[in-house]
């Protein structure tokens, strides 16, 4: 089996696929709906965040929003106002991996059509 990236290595044998290292940065149960929130509506705040991803705990939206922060993937931006205001935005990383989000998503939508017409 090799890797889906045309020019690169058979991944189950490297020591690190860059397919795996993508998904380890955007997999986990919440960072795909932290992403497609900042996507879609711009920045936020941590409050507006949290309301827009039902049943997410603080604990997972801030240590979440930490280590996407630590990939560069996500941006926090605090202004100097009383009281603080911080603001969670992608960062320019983005664009390139939106159009494979994109494709991940219309073929969710067929796998979810096929599962409901079973």
């Amino acid at each position: 089996m090799s890797c889906p990236i045309k020019d690169s290595p058979v991944c189950p044998c490297m020591n690190i696929c860059p397919t795996k290292f993508a998904m380890d940065i955007l997999g986990g149960k919440w960072k795909m709906s932290i992403w497609c929130a900042l996507w879609t509506e711009g920045p936020l705040r941590y409050n507006e965040l949290k309301r827009k991803i039902n049943g997410i705990t603080n604990t997972m939206l801030a240590s979440s929003l930490k280590e996407l922060e630590e990939y560069g993937v996500v941006e926090r931006k605090q202004y100097n106002e009383i009281p603080v205001r911080v603001e969670y935005s992608l960062t320019p990383k983005n664009e390139m991996l939106a159009p494979a989000i994109e494709i991940i998503c219309n073929w969710g939508k067929e796998m979810l059509k096929e599962k409901i017409e079973e």
